[in-house]
């Protein structure tokens, strides 16, 4: 993390050729009570932000983004 509590622009790059827009992915982990995202939920990148947090349209229906080291997700 740089020092204003984002990822640093490295590890945002990083983490947009890891993940580009269309990569099919598994939700591992959400810290989010009010998410109705459960553990094995998949869904389709849509982009990467400024702060690496991962947009992905849910199967489910959700658009909830990833969050950079708090949500945990895993490319299928």
């Amino acid at each position: 993390m740089a020092n204003n509590g984002f990822p640093s622009e490295k590890t945002v790059e990083l983490v947009r050729k890891m993940y580009p827009k269309g990569t099919r992915v598994e939700l591992v982990q959400m810290d989010d009570p009010y998410s109705h995202l459960r553990p094995g939920d998949k869904g389709t990148v849509q982009f990467v932000d400024d702060t690496a947090t991962i947009f992905v349209d849910w199967d489910s229906g959700s658009g909830l983004g990833v969050v950079y080291g708090v949500d945990r997700v895993k490319k299928l």
